[in-house]
């Protein structure tokens, strides 16, 4: 399992994500080793993963940090088909002799990684994370909106990507929205293309919950990078509708720019309360309702299943793979991006119909079942299962919507 990231190197949901995904196969029963890019050359057992930590394949292997114009451009046109991670991938596959290559995300392990495997006859398996292979930036977002197609310096930018792609067997999304917008870009042209969703455990003494007192407010609360593109502002306006009415918000995370600093001046004082940074295992369990408001399209959407484990129904924006997850009436709400004026209705209707808020968690609990480790690596096994031409009754169906 060849990963862009992996923890303790922990830059958003992705390295998250790829150990999860790492465990969960491990406790399947299946032999793994994950491979990634680090600062050194070393072996290690990451909380019960074997992991191959390589120097860096690229000219530099952590992107974050600020970089001048000139390195930045080389990195990227490396990604394109990197010579050097071709030689190394390769050794270590020959070294490894798997009957799979699962590929994480693609950054610094690179696309030249399918190359390798298909070099050494291995067949290949990748998930995708997020737009990187379409959009140098790894978002399509651009101006303040979301781009409806890669735009031509991301294309030109992304050739050799889109190019290696063609190695690839099978490709696997959180939600059908991230397949199908490289699909659109004729990315994958040999590949099965599967919907495995993120896993998530059950939280114990995890139980629906019941209404919400109306003799205190009802708790919305909001998790995550402090962000524009996190729909921030239209929680803001939604809170300033709902000033008076029997409802409070929770705003938890943090950031680092001057627009995280001066949020809280956009909420209304008299109904928000920023905590900080919080774990979301401590956060959930104190809120009735979770929003997320996203304005990017968000490839899935983790945080909405981590509040599903708790109980906790989510109204959300209609946005990227956010509505695959949410269904209306039964696990919370959708609205359009950057409504306001639906966001804070559909809040108030909650706030009026406190057992509705019960049924919902109800909703959420048995929702969050549909992700469980078990079922994740089940629909893991039929993907690996149809590459190695021994397919399980019923398996393709499992693992989720597959082109032939």
């Amino acid at each position: 399992m060849a990963c862009a990231a992996f923890p303790p190197f922990i830059d958003g949901g992705g390295p998250i994500s790829a150990l999860i995904v790492a465990k969960l196969l491990r406790a399947a029963g299946h032999d793994l080793t994950v491979i990634n890019v680090a600062g050194e050359d070393r072996h290690e057992i990451y909380d019960g993963v074997p992991v191959h930590r390589l120097r860096s394949l690229n000219i530099d292997w952590n992107y974050r940090l600020p970089r001048p114009a000139w390195k930045k451009a080389l990195w990227h046109a490396l990604e394109n088909f990197n010579p050097r991670a071709f030689v190394v991938m390769r050794r270590e596959i020959a070294r490894l002799r798997p009957d799979i290559v699962l590929t994480d995300s693609i950054e610094n392990i690179n696309v030249a990684t399918w190359a390798a495997a298909k070099s050494c006859g291995v067949p290949v398996a990748h998930i995708l994370r997020s737009t990187f292979l379409l959009c140098w930036k790894g978002s399509m977002w651009r101006g303040g909106d979301n781009c409806a197609r890669a735009c031509a310096s991301c294309r030109a930018t992304s050739y050799g990507k889109k190019l290696s792609s063609r190695f690839v067997d099978a490709v696997i999304g959180e939600t059908r929205f991230i397949v199908g917008r490289h699909l659109e870009h004729g990315y994958f042209p040999n590949a099965t293309t599967h919907v495995v969703p993120g896993a998530i455990a059950p939280v114990p003494g995890a139980a629906p919950r019941p209404a919400p007192s109306p003799e205190r407010p009802l708790r919305v609360g909001f998790i995550g990078v402090h962000d524009p593109v996190k729909g921030l502002d239209t929680l803001a306006a939604a809170a300033h509708r709902l000033v008076g009415e029997p409802v409070e918000f929770l705003i938890a995370g943090t950031g680092q720019s001057d627009y995280a600093k001066a949020l809280p001046e956009r909420f209304p004082s008299r109904n928000t309360r920023f905590l900080g940074w919080a774990k979301p295992d401590e956060f959930l369990p104190g809120i009735d309702i979770l929003a997320v408001p996203s304005l990017f399209r968000e490839p899935f959407g983790r945080v909405v299943i981590e509040a599903f484990a708790h109980g906790v129904p989510v109204i959300g924006a209609r946005s990227g793979g956010i509505p695959e997850t949410i269904q209306p009436g039964v696990s919370g709400a959708l609205f359009e991006p950057g409504d306001d004026a639906a966001l804070a209705g559909e809040i108030a209707a909650l706030a009026r119909d406190r057992a509705l808020v019960a049924r919902l968690s109800a909703g959420a609990l048995e929702a969050a079942a549909r992700y469980a480790p078990e079922r994740i690596a089940a629909a893991y096994a039929a993907v690996f299962n149809s590459l190695l031409r021994e397919p399980a009754e019923g398996a393709l169906l499992q693992a989720g919507e597959a082109r032939p």
